[in-house]
Order: structure tokens, then C-alpha cells, then sequence
């Protein structure tokens, strides 16, 4: 009997063991934990993770721009000096890569086969192509069709491909995307550019696009044309509700404004060229992006109660100085301190939540100008123009409303300043700078393609370049360590010299 019942209660506690085990993955997983993220939210942290990296574009590209400056060096070197920065020019590499690359692909993945969010997997496949056009606009030849996949197809090393290549599959991805995208499947609601509007990110295709085709303007300009023409047919913004823009709040912050509210709120100030452009014309959008602090000898003097932001008293700061020779030529302009030139105005356009352009209605118009002055498409080059400025000024209301330009100024602008079909070509290049502005990626984009406008190089002493501007960021000097077969590869293609320069034209520079 006791035999029986040690029996029976071995086979009780094996039952018992068996059973726990059974139930142990369950019991052990947390039910608040998600095992899988919403591809919804990875497209919107892909987007997210696209704003500019302000400060660093502060560095470089508004700078090479010359709109804004600092005459101060260290970790603000760049542009200014006309030298490379390694520790500042990888802000796009690290973003764009690490960040929004990455989550754009895992969504593209996961809902490549999936017809039931097939409007997410082309909005995907769109964003993607304006973060690696950014990208490769950036740095020349980069990772593009390895890119991102570490870790779906084990590519720890991904190769670099060739710009022409990335341009031709970028165009591909926004053509074949715009044509997938279909009303009657699933709107997804909850993507934060759009809110599944598939109308307005067909536009946002079809203007990307365009810009894709004018960057061709010099390399191939029967393909460039080929490609206006498709995003004219295919329709492209047709007003700033269409704009692609980030907007931003107090918990998720601009970065330019973080910056210019932050630790360099006294060190960066409006360029003399880029001033003085709009004092010429009587631009009622100097008034809306600039303040002077009349007086101020010191950071902390630049106050409310200094604060000037009428745009017959705004100086900028002329190109070529440094922090020690700056305060002879501030005193030269009549300025008690360097302190006292204009600067954007961080209370508004500058401030801590000032939306994030990227691809805009006013950019759209100004494009189509220029092919229509070119004859590659239908239409007045006036009439295109003077729609995109009239969007741009409208547009600079959205920032914060004491930077609205009333509509008559926008009228009397245009009546005092207008299209001149035989300086079209440079009036459109100046006016895609201005509307362009803080679009620090574009500006530099378009400037480089367009040569306008037209810019007297910064006459710094110690320049590094042999050119007159810089024409490319270097790659990161993390990449040397983590890829450097590729790496090494890529300088040799890019470059005639053999070394990875701010020298070197990236491929569509001609």
C-alpha cells in the first residue's frame, strides 16, 4: 500500500512539474511588454529622427550658405573658417543612419507583403528617399542598398554605392511608391506627417521628385527634364497644406532652437550677404526673422527691452572673421560689439518649437519656375514665381504669428521687385536661398546646383579648402573604424586625389 501511494504521489509531482513547465513561457512574460512595434510608429519615429541636427548644421551648412555665421572657433570651427570639423560633420551620418534609416527599412520590411497597410509601406519607401537624398546630397557615395540591414540580413559591413546609382533607385522608389498608393486600403491614421492622406504624399512623391530632376540640371539634363515632366503629370504641392514639415512642442524640441536658446544663443548671427539681400529689396521677411539688440556689448545685454526687430535698423555680420577680429570690424559698422549684430530672432522662427520644413509648396512653385524658363515645362515662369514667394511669406506665419507678413506687403513686394525673364535663372536661385532658409540640407543642395546666388567666397585667412566653398562633408571618422574596406573604397572612386575632402564635388555638381 505504501509502495502504491509513493507511486501515486511521485506521479502527482511529476504532473505537477510537467504542468508548471507547460505554463512557464506564459507566466514568465510581461504582459505590458510588447513583443513587436507598430509599423505606424517606427515610420513616425523614422520621421522624427529626420529633423535637422540645427546645431550642427550651424557648423557647416549655414554657414556655407552664408546666411548664418559665428565668428567663433573651437567646436564652432567649420564653415566659418572654411575648414573640416570631424567631430561636428557626422550629425547627418549619425542621425539619418543610425536613426531614421533604420526604423524606415524595419517598416518597409515588415509590411513589404502585407496588402493590408500597403499605403504605409509607400509612405516608407518615400520618406526613405528624402532622408538618403539628404544623405548622399551630403556626402557623395554612401551605404544606400545594404543600408540598414545589420540585422534582417546579417550586413554588419555594408557596401557604398555610387550616387548616380542611389538617384536612379531613389527616383524608382518615389515612382513606383506614388503609383502604389491607393485610397481605397487602409488609412493610416496615426502617421504624423500626413495622417494617411495618400493625396498628399502622392505630392510629396511627385515634388521630390522634381527636386530629384533639378539636381540633374547640369549632369543630364535630357533625364532631368524627363523627370519634371513626370512630376508636373503625376501632380506635385499644391499649397503649404501639402508642406512636409515636422511641428515641433515644448517636449519634443527644434534643434536649431534648442541651440540658439541654448549654450550659443549669443555666439550665431545673420550674414552681411544674406542681410543685406533683403534690405534691398525692401523684404518684409527680414522683419519677420530678424531682431537686433541695438547696444548690446555682452551676451546677457542682448535683452527684450534691446531687442529691434525693424528692418531698416538690422546689420549682418560680414563673412571672414574670427572672435578676435570681428570686434575691429564691429566697430568699423559702428557697433559697440560684435553682440550688436543681427541675429534670427530665437523668440520666433528660432524658437524652441518652430516647425521643421523639408519639403515645401513655396520650393515646389520655385522649381517649376526654373523648368519653365528652361522649357521643360508648361507655363509662366512669372506666375510660378511669384507663387512661391507669396507661399513662403505665407508660410513664415506658421512659425509663430508675429512673423506674419501681412498680404499687402506681400503684394507691394512683388509689385517693387518683379520677374525679369532675363535675370530669371539668378532671380530664381536667389529667391529658392530666402525661401529655402532653414532648410539647411536644400539650401546648400541647390546652391551648389544652381550657383546662385551669387556669393563672394569667405575671404577667412585660414582657410583649408583650395575652392571657393565647401562642396561636400567628410565622412565620419567612426566610419574608419567600423567599415573601413568600404570606407577606403568609396574615397578611392569619389576622388581624383585619393582622399576624403570638403574639396570633392559630389557627382551631380557640374
Amino acid at each position: 500500500m505504501k509502495k502504491i501511494l509513493s507511486i501515486w504521489s511521485f506521479c502527482a509531482a511529476l504532473l505537477f512539474a510537467t504542468s508548471c513547465e507547460q505554463g512557464f513561457d506564459e507566466l514568465n512574460v510581461n504582459p505590458n511588454s510588447p513583443t513587436a512595434l507598430n509599423p505606424t510608429l517606427m515610420l513616425n519615429n523614422g520621421i522624427l529622427s529626420s529633423a535637422y541636427p540645427g546645431g550642427d548644421a550651424l557648423v557647416f551648412e549655414a554657414g556655407i550658405v552664408q546666411q548664418i555665421i559665428s565668428p567663433n572657433g573651437t567646436v564652432l570651427a567649420g564653415s566659418n573658417f572654411n575648414v573640416d570639423n570631424k567631430p561636428r560633420n557626422a550629425a547627418n551620418w549619425n542621425n539619418y543612419f543610425q536613426n531614421a534609416n533604420r526604423h524606415l527599412v524595419d517598416v518597409i520590411e515588415q509590411t513589404r507583403t502585407n496588402a493590408n497597410r500597403s499605403n504605409l509601406y509607400h509612405a516608407a519607401r518615400i520618406w526613405r528617399a528624402n532622408v538618403m537624398m539628404i544623405l548622399t546630397d551630403t556626402y557623395g557615395d554612401i551605404p544606400y542598398s545594404e543600408a540598414g540591414l545589420g540585422y534582417l540580413n546579417g550586413i554588419a559591413f555594408p557596401k557604398y554605392d555610387k550616387q548616380e546609382a542611389i538617384y536612379t533607385d531613389i527616383v524608382k522608389e518615389l515612382t513606383e511608391a506614388a503609383a502604389g498608393l491607393d485610397a481605397a486600403k487602409t488609412r493610416e491614421v496615426g502617421e504624423i506627417m500626413y495622417g494617411g492622406d495618400v493625396v498628399k504624399w502622392r505630392r510629396l512623391a511627385f515634388s521630390l521628385i522634381l527636386r530629384a530632376g533639378m539636381r540633374l540640371s547640369a549632369i543630364n539634363p535630357t533625364l532631368a527634364q524627363q523627370l519634371v515632366q513626370r512630376a508636373v503629370t503625376g501632380g506635385v504641392m499644391q499649397s503649404n497644406a501639402d508642406n512636409a514639415v515636422i511641428r515641433h512642442d515644448a517636449n519634443y524640441t527644434n534643434s536649431t532652437g534648442s541651440t540658439l536658446n541654448g549654450s550659443e544663443a549669443n555666439n550665431y548671427y545673420l550674414t552681411k550677404p544674406f542681410v543685406d539681400q533683403l534690405k534691398s529689396t525692401n523684404d518684409p521677411r527680414l522683419s519677420a526673422i530678424s531682431v537686433r539688440y541695438v547696444g548690446a556689448n555682452s551676451g546677457p545685454l542682448q535683452t527684450a527691452a534691446r531687442a529691434n526687430r525693424e528692418a531698416a535698423v538690422q546689420i549682418g555680420m560680414p563673412m571672414g572673421f574670427d572672435n578676435s577680429t570681428i570686434v575691429g570690424q564691429a566697430t568699423r559698422d559702428g557697433l559697440v560689439s560684435f553682440y550688436d549684430y543681427s541675429q534670427l530672432d530665437r523668440t520666433r522662427m528660432g524658437k524652441l518649437a518652430a516647425p521643421n520644413y523639408f519639403v515645401t509648396h513655396a520650393q515646389t512653385q520655385m522649381m517649376l519656375a526654373e523648368a519653365a524658363v528652361r522649357g521643360w515645362t508648361m507655363g509662366s515662369p512669372a506666375a510660378f514665381y511669384n507663387a512661391s514667394v507669396t507661399a513662403h511669406m505665407q508660410q513664415l506665419g506658421e512659425y509663430d504669428a508675429a512673423s506674419t507678413v501681412a498680404a499687402a506687403d506681400i503684394t507691394a513686394y512683388l509689385t517693387a521687385n518683379p520677374f525679369v525673364p532675363a535675370r530669371g535663372l539668378e532671380m530664381i536661385g536667389t529667391q529658392y536661398w530666402i525661401i529655402s532658409f532653414l532648410n539647411f540640407p536644400e539650401t546648400w543642395a541647390n546652391f551648389r546646383r544652381s550657383n546662385f546666388p551669387v556669393l563672394a567666397p569667405n575671404p577667412y585667412p585660414g582657410r583649408t579648402i583650395k575652392g571657393n566653398f565647401i562642396n561636400r562633408l567628410s565622412y565620419p571618422d567612426a566610419e574608419n573604424s567600423v567599415n573601413r574596406t568600404n570606407l577606403e573604397a568609396a574615397i578611392k572612386s569619389q576622388s581624383l586625389r585619393n582622399i576624403d575632402d570638403i574639396d570633392t564635388p559630389v557627382w551631380w555638381d557640374k
